[in-house]
Parts: C-alpha cells; sequence; structure tokens
C-alpha cells in the first residue's frame, strides 16, 4: 500500500506506519507525477493529492488536515468511492480559545482606539459604557459538534448560557438548550453572541444574509470561526452600518485572501484574523491519532474507523 504523506511525520510515527505489512511511505518530497497512479492513500490534501484525483487512479482513502471539507471534490469523490476522513476534533480547543478571545475583547474593550491614543487614554468614561461582564449573557452556537460543545464548555465556566443549534434539534450535551436549524431561520432566540462554526454545504451557502441579521432580536456581535461563504459579505456589512449586529469577528472570508478594497478592514468593532482560529501547536499528533486507527482499519476491514465523511452531506 503506498501512502502519499503531504504532511511533517514524526520519526515515531514515521516508524509506527512502516511496521505495518506492506505499507511504502511516498513523502511529497519525493513524489514524482509518474508515482500518480500507484497511490493508494493520501494523507493531507495538496494541489498534488488533486491532481492525482483528477487522472486515472487507485486512492482508496484520504485523511484531510481539517474539520471541514468542502474543498474537496466531493462528487467526484464519491463517484470513485473513495473514503474521505476529516481531522473533526483536533481544533477544539484552540478554537474555542479563539471564541473566548474574540469574546473579550468585545466585552472589555481590550482593543478600544483609545487605549492606543495618548489623548483620550484615561478618558475612561469612554470606555466603561462599553464594558461588561460574561456572567448571564447568551450565546447561540450554530453548529453543535465537537467543537461547538467545546466552545459551550468554555463559555459555561464563565457564566454564558449557550443555545446549541443542530439540524433536527436533537439534544447534545453540554449546552443549555438545543435548536433545529429550522427553528433558527423562523424564530432564533435573542443572543448576545451569535457563533457560526458549521461546515459549507449549499445548505450553509449565505445562510447568514439580510433576513437572517434583520430578524435577530436585539444587537449581537457575531463571530465566524465556520466557513466564510456561509455569511453574506454584504449583507453583514450593512447590519454592522445600521448597528443591528454590535460587532462582527472574523476567522474566515467569503474571498480569501480578503482583498485590500473591503470595507471589512475600516468597519468600526470588527475583529480580522487570517483563518487561524483552528491552529494547533502539534497538528501532527493530532492528525495522526485519526490517520492511524483508519489505516489500519482500511487494512483490515475496507472501512474507516473515526471520523468518515458523508460525501452527499458534505461533513
Amino acid at each position: 500500500m503506498n501512502i502519499l504523506v503531504n504532511m511533517h511525520l514524526h520519526p515515531d510515527q514515521i516508524t509506527q506506519l512502516e511496521a505495518l505489512p506492506d505499507v511504502h511511505l511516498i513523502d511529497r518530497d519525493e513524489f514524482t507525477p509518474a508515482m500518480g497512479s500507484t497511490i493508494d492513500v493520501i494523507l493531507a490534501w495538496n494541489p498534488t493529492a488533486a491532481a492525482i484525483m483528477s487522472a486515472p487512479n487507485h486512492v482508496r482513502f484520504i485523511q484531510t488536515m481539517s474539520a471541514g471539507v468542502d474543498y474537496l471534490p466531493l462528487a467526484d469523490l464519491a463517484r470513485q468511492d473513495v473514503l474521505v476522513a476529516n481531522a473533526s476534533g483536533i481544533h477544539g480547543e484552540s478554537i474555542a480559545e479563539s471564541v473566548l478571545g474574540y469574546i473579550l475583547n468585545f466585552t472589555r474593550a481590550l482593543n478600544a482606539p483609545t487605549n492606543r491614543d495618548p489623548h483620550n487614554f484615561w478618558a475612561a468614561s469612554q470606555l466603561r459604557h462599553q464594558i461588561t461582564e460574561l456572567p448571564g449573557r447568551r450565546a447561540l452556537i450554530v453548529g453543535a459538534g465537537h467543537i461547538g460543545t467545546t466552545i459551550s464548555h468554555v463559555l459555561q465556566q464563565l457564566g454564558v448560557r449557550t443555545t446549541g443549534v443542530n439540524r433536527d434539534g436533537h439534544a447534545v450535551a453540554g449546552f443549555d438548550q438545543i435548536i433545529s436549524t429550522a427553528t433558527l431561520m423562523a424564530q432564533a432566540p435573542a443572543a448576545d453572541f451569535i457563533i457560526n462554526i458549521l461546515p459549507l454545504t449549499d445548505q450553509t451557502h449565505h445562510l447568514y444574509n439580510d433576513d437572517f441579521f434583520q430578524r435577530q432580536p436585539g444587537h449581537p456581535y457575531f463571530i465566524n470561526v465556520g466557513r466564510g461563504p456561509s455569511v453574506d459579505t454584504a449583507a453583514l456589512i450593512r447590519a454592522l452600518e445600521v448597528g443591528k449586529v454590535a460587532g462582527a469577528a472574523l476567522d474566515v472570508f467569503e474571498e480569501e485572501p480578503l482583498p485590500a478594497s473591503s470595507p471589512l478592514w475600516q468597519a468600526p468593532n470588527v475583529q480580522l484574523t487570517p483563518h487561524v482560529s483552528g491552529t494547533v501547536s502539534d497538528v501532527a499528533t493530532g492528525v495522526f491519532k485519526i490517520f492511524y486507527p483508519n489505516l489500519v482499519s482500511l487494512m483490515d476491514h475496507g472501512t474507516l474507523a473515526v471520523n468518515a465523511v458523508d460525501l452527499a452531506r458534505g461533513y
């Protein structure tokens, strides 16, 4: 079995893989196009992987480094009967920490413009009306999987009441309440923070549009650590301009890199980060804990053990 390795592995991980029967690792730096038709497994997606899949191949399994898989040619992979596993579960803590950081920046005025203005630095009265505490605040977490549950846990420790959103409203431990996507669109509950962590599918594209923002009770802060195209950027900007949304923290964007001409660069009370909220210090270890049991299961049973992606649903 030939495995194309498109990410850094630790030496002990390489040893563990090579101890499996009939496994041959091909490092991305050693790969040549002539090898494409010999690859059985791809560890981490990149342009080389895309080129392999667009040509005649016999790839059986692709392991991604990300939770979202919208960048993959899902329909083509389904037609080729390729198994795909995502890396859901390894980014939860880091994304939750990022979300908490965004929220604290909003509620404690940590990045207020006056904080860098020597002429107005001590005008505390200008800041006090912006500052609030977290106990009793409400967070609407759109996406109640592993990441959403981790975010909920972190916020609940600080007294925030959390409502999770999933497709059908089925109960999930770790939230104060769960509602369905249909309920969200029909009558969203009042929230101080709306946090998007949904994968990108046909159903979630531009989920957050003019209608969504205008129907929100109150003036929530909007945080997107899911996928950029879930948000109609023009609609969000309009909601910010009229105060329907109090502020936004965006780690992902409809167009990446975010164009220099985007009004978001100058929009007040907007935090921008360059798609880094899920960064972990040792991604290899997290991905390997998913990839190795999946590889063993593939070799033994022809199936995946964990994190199998439903290619029809896109997650």
